[in-house]
């Protein structure tokens, strides 16, 4: 059997373009005109075909590698078939083969070229002294007509360089940007997103530099006889310009950014930007991921409220409401620590699996203790609250159960003991919800911690606690006592793996003895990362809590 060494045929003015899909595995059967591997390079994407029918023996290249012309893709085994069909190739007038090479004189080519390309220059000039405008129009596009304008890549106004991308145009088998011929100012568009333009029609207009260049140089489209080797020029008949650029198919195993529907500037943009673009949701006709789209999910990123694919999971993407035809709105922008608070929470919500432990507390003893050093409190400048009771017993807690005291790892695959005790307080203002923390609080005693809760909540609702106050805290604490309800289930603030929300106490009848008595009774919710804490650690954690609430001496041991 007879092989053969299919390579990269002419891909115009590039030297190396990427190679990012191999469409074929060994021991495939091809025919004429397969695609094998697709190629991507600044400004277009393309199908590299096989020149002839075979089983692939061998593949020299790989997803990543750069290649330019000339070089060996694949060598197939060709059926026997084939060889009659070569015999006859190699029979190819001369004249054809001339008018395919590049080494014909630039007379001659020229004046085929005109023969064949009746249509204008893609770039000539307007004016020929000062200043010059420049008519930017279609160059050559092979065989189609008329093709879709999905993308206009500037504005009027802007200042290009040459070769940077203008507009994208897509048909049914091709995607290509047509580049600036020369640098200028965008002096106006002549062409928006889903006209049809073939051929020689206007783009735009350039206002440059006063030389403008005789003719523009043509898109990275594929080549006009793809699938011709170097070696040989016989070795399979011109493929048309639809089929050498024909984007990446959706083969089996291909990678999902190489069927991702975006242009090759937009790819080019994205992959700088380190975004892989089969993440970016198209905003563009038949769902093309535009410039604006990968902006957009970068700013998710950075903000927190794009995560990684979730596959079938995903979340679907909110529907845009026009509330104004139901009745009279007002739109207020959330402020910045809401905006935060809210992704935050939502990043917790759907990344720590919650599970909730509600208990409640006799605090009919401790109520009675505080009470007692109200006046003494005072006089240390500060108000004895609940909450530094809470404060001081949950650290009490965290020592006896220590993987509350924790983190998870980036990777998930270790817990975090810290040997510290920071207990965040959520403070509710007029802005949004902050978390100061208090930090140290097995060294502090329950009048400084009460002094030190009251200055940071006073002064975070004056926007005046700094960013390092609100960093830190193993485990958080949020009260509403003094707001109202039985019970609430509050998010876990993560990196954390729990947090305590605790609602207003109340006399409730407690059978004791006998008998039912009146008992001061605080009811509380442990909200837990079902990652790290089990069912059974929570219940024991919440138990050992109302313990401690139920005796401060606790406190001391």
């Amino acid at each position: 059997m007879a092989s053969i060494e299919i390579r990269v045929p002419d891909i115009g003015d590039f030297d190396q373009v990427d190679v990012i899909d191999v469409l074929v595995a060994r021991g495939d059967r091809v025919a004429p005109e397969d695609p094998l591997i697709t190629l991507e390079s600044d400004k277009a994407t393309m199908d590299v075909p096989s020149s002839a029918a075979g089983t692939v023996a061998e593949i020299h290249v790989a997803v990543g590698d750069q290649v330019g012309e000339g070089a060996l893709i694949v060598t197939l085994e060709a059926a026997a078939d084939n060889d009659g069909a070569d015999d006859a190739d190699g029979a190819e007038p001369p004249a054809e083969t001339g008018a395919a090479s590049d080494a014909k004189p630039p007379a001659a080519s020229a004046g085929e070229d005109a023969a064949a390309d009746p249509a204008p220059s893609p770039a000539s000039p307007a004016a020929a002294d000062g200043e010059a405008s420049v008519e930017v129009r279609v160059p050559d596009i092979g065989d189609f007509d008329q093709v879709d304008v999905i993308d206009v890549l500037v504005a009027a106004g802007d200042t290009v360089a040459p070769e940077d991308p203008l507009i994208t145009l897509e048909s049914d088998k091709a995607t290509m940007d047509v580049p600036a011929p020369a640098g200028g100012i965008v002096e106006r568009i002549a062409c928006a997103v889903g006209d049809k333009v073939g051929e020689g029609d206007l783009i735009l207009v350039l206002r440059g530099s006063g030389n403008p260049p005789a003719a523009a140089p043509a898109p990275a489209r594929p080549a006009a006889t793809a699938g011709q080797a170097p070696q040989r020029a016989d070795a399979a008949p011109a493929a048309s310009p639809s089929a050498a650029a024909a984007p990446a198919r959706a083969p089996a195993g291909g990678s999902a950014a190489s069927k991702a529907h975006a242009s090759p500037a937009v790819r080019k943009f994205a992959r700088e930007l380190g975004v892989d673009v089969s993440l970016v949701r198209g905003s563009g006709p038949k769902g093309r991921i535009l410039k604006s789209d990968v902006q957009a999910y970068v700013k998710d990123v950075m903000h927190g409220t794009r995560g990684q694919p979730g596959g079938g999971f995903a979340l679907p993407a909110a529907p845009d409401i026009d509330f104004s035809k139901f009745g009279e709105i007002e739109t207020t922008p959330l402020n910045k620590i809401r905006r935060l608070t809210g992704q935050n929470l939502h990043r917790s919500w759907i990344t720590a699996p919650h599970v909730f432990q509600m208990d409640a507390a006799d605090i009919t003893e401790l109520e009675a203790f505080r009470k007692s050093k109200i006046d003494e409190a005072e006089a240390k400048g500060t108000k004895l609250t609940l909450l530094a009771f809470l404060v001081k017993a949950s650290v009490v807690a965290l020592r006896k159960f220590p993987d509350f005291n924790a983190s998870l790892s980036a990777d998930g695959e270790a817990l975090v003991h810290k040997k510290y005790f920071h207990i965040g307080v959520a403070v509710n203002t007029d802005h949004g919800l902050v978390v100061p923390v208090i930090r140290d609080v097995d060294q502090k005693g329950l009048y400084e911690l009460a002094l030190e809760i009251r200055e940071l909540s006073s002064r975070a609702r004056e926007r005046k606690v700094t960013p390092a106050e609100l960093q830190g805290a193993c485990f958080t604490i949020s009260s509403l006592g003094g707001v109202g309800g039985t019970h609430f289930t509050p998010i876990i603030n993560l990196p954390e793996v729990a947090i305590l929300g605790v609602s207003p106490a109340s006399m409730q009848p407690v059978w004791r003895d006998g008998e039912f008595v009146a008992r001061l009774m605080l009811p509380f919710t442990l909200s837990y990362d079902h990652r790290v804490i089990d069912g059974v650690a929570a219940a024991q954690f919440t138990r050992f809590l109302t313990t401690v609430l139920g005796d401060i001496r606790h406190i001391l041991l």
